[in-house]
């Protein structure tokens, strides 16, 4: 009798020690699986986003290009966007603020410039990712190297000399400013969130020139959207350069929404200033029309409000616009030159303004 109860103890244990080691090979693979973020390769080629030569920027099979209705300036860079969603996953369309994209999405900006032999050089490549483990954004930069043959992780910043051509062919000299991921963060940051800034529904909502349809609907009829309404009911910002379609106010609206709102908004990192220069602001306070700023120093020039309507000159907001001096140049990112044909945009509008006494 004892002998069998011995042995059924030894069976029972043999049985527990079974199941312990099951369990710890299964809280061992959740453990590895759980620690599985997404990691950052570290070379733009690696991802394999790009058919051919890499510098042509030709995307692979499924991966979408896109532009914006108004994009930020920066340097007169000539910029490329792309989306890669993950295979069969498709974007969600919202009204307001960014679309909902899926999990794993990697939204891609290529930063280059058109030097004096009208050739496009690579200047960096940056990427937002959310990742499935936290559903955050994250965000890394890509520097091209010399030979531009590839472009190379890069998280402190940099100082490249480059000579470039604007938009009338103008020749300037800078030290172009890429970004360090912290910098990234800055513009992206919402409600203490990392959140994409361009792919909003009223920024893409326009025919891309020499496209017959519709950005948002060839999306939808491919299948990479989903929940579009008709057009009619989609807002769009405007095109700043458009004067036959848009007004001064319109198109000045849309320049200071995509250029400054991401900061200057409720929960940006402007959030402190009380100015909220985003499309459908309404409160005059709010765009600064008479408005005395919080914190300005040095960088107000000594003047008094961030607008005085009809007097550009007198304005805080165009005097720091129109500058390139650190600790006074708005935007404060971005950019070490003028935009000189966006900066006169909205000059023309704050003198466009009737005068309040």
């Amino acid at each position: 009798m004892r002998k069998t109860y011995i042995f059924g103890s030894l069976i029972l244990f043999s049985i527990f020690l079974s199941v312990l080691t099951e369990q710890g090979c299964k809280n061992k693979t959740t453990t590895t699986t759980a620690a599985a973020d997404f990691q950052f390769k570290e070379k733009l080629s690696d991802y394999g986003f790009f058919k051919g030569k890499l510098t042509n920027l030709k995307p692979d099979s499924g991966i979408i290009h896109y532009e914006l209705t108004t994009p930020l300036f920066t340097d007169y860079a000539v910029k490329d966007r792309f989306i890669v969603l993950p295979k069969g996953a498709k974007i969600k369309y919202t009204e307001d603020g960014a679309l909902d994209f899926p999990d794993s999405t990697i939204i891609v900006k290529n930063f280059a410039y058109t030097n004096v032999a009208h050739e496009k050089i690579m200047i960096e490549t940056r990427l937002l990712v959310k990742d499935p483990k936290d559903k955050n954004w994250k965000v890394m930069n890509y520097l091209w190297n010399k030979e531009q043959t590839d472009a190379l992780k890069h998280i402190t910043g940099a100082k490249v000399p480059i000579t470039l051509l604007d938009d009338q062919g103008k020749k300037y000299f800078t030290n172009y400013q890429v970004p360090n991921t912290n910098d990234c963060k800055r513009c992206h940051i919402k409600d203490g969130v990392l959140t994409p800034i361009g792919p909003k529904a009223r920024n893409l909502n326009f025919n891309i020139p020499g496209q017959k349809e519709n950005q948002l609907s060839q999306w939808a009829a491919h299948k990479q959207l989903t929940g579009l309404p008709e057009l009619s009911k989609v807002h769009q910002l405007p095109v700043w350069t458009d004067t036959k379609n848009f007004s001064l106010d319109q198109r000045a609206r849309a320049y200071l929404d995509i250029n400054c709102a991401h900061c200057h908004t409720k929960g940006g990192d402007a959030y402190n200033t009380g100015l909220f220069l985003d499309y459908t602001e309404q409160n005059p306070d709010h765009l600064g029309l008479k408005k005395a700023p919080v914190s300005a120093g040095g960088g107000a020039g000594g003047l008094d409000y961030d607008i005085i309507p009809g007097n550009a000159d007198q304005s805080i907001l165009y005097y720091r616009m129109n500058s390139t001096e650190p600790g006074t140049a708005m935007p404060e990112l971005a950019r070490t030159l003028t935009h000189k044909e966006g900066v006169r945009l909205i000059r023309d509008w704050i003198n466009s303004l009737p005068k309040t006494k």
